[in-house]
């Protein structure tokens, strides 16, 4: 069953999602842990609304029936600054907190990383982590494109943000899904669970066979937020996926607090990250 409202646009921006998740989890380690979960205040509401779509339809058959289309890749073929060109054209004015487009952002990410003297992949996959929201330009819903990511298959997790939501989901009182372990055995590893569908796990197909092993696992995992942030799926997890999100939680103070008002001057980075991107990826990619 398919909630009515599904292909609604609940957020004002895609950026909200992610200004939410800062909000969860702010950087300030002081902050009381009772903060860092707030949903009930009013400027949530977009948000809150965005989970209830997102989590009645993400299901196994959804997760399947996704990737069956898009890991095809015949959407369109293009070279990687024409692919971050495209996604430009999902710049949204009502952004109050930052007026910069998708390519700043990515290089804002990107070039703290370099900052910090981290290595070229490491580097490539902050400019990279975004890409996948694409999935909006070929008509994809916002529900189906960002928000926090989790296993599909078994039971859903109370630490995901607004489980009351997943009630409505037909998986969740199918016996074959709403197990602890449903259709997966214990630390069978996250290679073989099926994740929910949206930008990182579409970006992780793109890329699985150009970046290094810790760059995929930054990409597919950067929004698994229950898991590295709440370890919610330990039973999952094999040994080398613990040692593996070391790099995710390397990343993801890069991705959600490295917003700045300041723009990146892009003419002038460009051709950094062309010759960057040379070294690991093709002259095009299938989207």
């Amino acid at each position: 069953m398919k909630d009515s409202n599904q292909n609604g646009q609940p957020l004002d921006s895609l950026d909200e999602w992610e200004d939410d998740v800062v909000r969860r989890y702010p950087e300030e380690a002081h902050k009381a842990k009772e903060d860092f979960r707030n949903y009930e205040a009013p400027a949530r509401d977009t948000v809150k609304e965005f989970y209830r779509i997102n989590h009645i339809n993400q299901t196994y058959d959804f997760v399947l029936e996704k990737k069956n289309d898009f890991l095809k890749f015949n959407r369109r073929e293009m070279s990687l600054w024409d692919a971050v060109e495209f996604l430009n054209t999902l710049v949204d004015d009502s952004d109050p907190d930052i007026d910069l487009d998708q390519t700043q952002h990515l290089l804002q990410t990107s070039e703290a990383i370099r900052a910090d003297g981290h290595p070229d992949w490491f580097i490539l996959t902050g400019f990279l982590h975004d890409l996948g929201k694409v999935l909006c330009l070929f008509g994809e819903p916002q529900w189906a494109v960002v928000g926090d990511t989790f296993p599909v298959g078994c039971a859903y997790s109370d630490k995901i943000v607004y489980p009351e939501f997943f009630k409505q989901n037909p998986d969740y009182n199918n016996p074959r899904f709403n197990t602890k372990y449903g259709v997966y055995s214990p630390n069978c590893g996250l290679d073989n669970v099926q994740m929910s569908w949206g930008h990182d796990e579409y970006l992780y197909h793109i890329m699985r066979d150009y970046l290094p092993e810790e760059a995929l696992y930054m990409i597919r995992y950067h929004s698994f937020y229950a898991q590295h942030r709440e370890g919610a799926y330990e039973h999952l997890m094999s040994p080398h996926d613990h040692k593996m999100f070391k790099w995710v939680e390397k990343f993801n103070p890069y991705d959600l607090y490295s917003k700045a008002p300041t723009p990146p001057n892009v003419n002038e980075l460009r051709p950094y990250y062309e010759d960057l991107a040379a070294q690991f990826l093709p002259d095009t990619l299938k989207f």
